[in-house]
């Protein structure tokens, strides 16, 4: 078996990735925002069947890394969520509590950091914007298309740089 310090890493966004999150759309569509309900409700995102089978898959040959626009404040529901749907353990990058970069910023900067001392064979995300930078950066991407795209979640990555 090759060292774990040795296997590439493939990095796995989890919104629209690998968890669903269109049950709590709805708290992005108020005016203001409710992000505490957003996050609030992330335990009971349905997992995603492509983005989970393709996780498992890769797991057995990299070093599965989970990379987030999730705040920090939000780890200890995410670990659970990832150990309850049976997925790889792996490092989880989370957004700072205060950090408001827009998510294809923040991504991109732990991917580099990343890519110093180790391969990252690929980056599965759903933000189109995440996903053109990082293929412009050099990384290999596979853009998650398997869940339906909200404007409200995409408005909230980029502007707002909540998750």
């Amino acid at each position: 078996m090759t060292d774990r310090n040795e296997r590439p890493l493939a990095v796995f966004d989890l919104d629209n990735t690998l968890a669903g999150t269109a049950h709590r759309q709805r708290f992005l569509e108020r005016r203001p925002r409710d992000w505490d309900a957003f996050f609030a409700a992330a335990p009971q995102d349905p997992p995603l069947a492509e983005g989970v089978a393709l996780v498992l898959r890769s797991a057995r040959d990299c070093e599965i890394v989970y990379l987030t626009g999730r705040p920090e404040r939000c780890r200890r529901d995410t670990l659970d969520w990832l150990a309850a749907q049976g997925l790889p353990e792996g490092d989880l990058h989370m957004r700072g509590n205060a950090d408001r970069r827009p998510a294809r910023h923040t991504k991109l900067a732990i991917l580099r950091r990343l890519a110093r001392t180790r391969q990252v064979r690929m980056l599965v995300d759903d933000d189109e914007l995440v996903c053109l930078d990082a293929r412009r950066a050099g990384f290999t991407v596979v853009h998650a298309r398997w869940a339906a795209p909200s404007g409200e979640l995409k408005d909230a990555q980029e502007r707002e740089g909540r998750t």
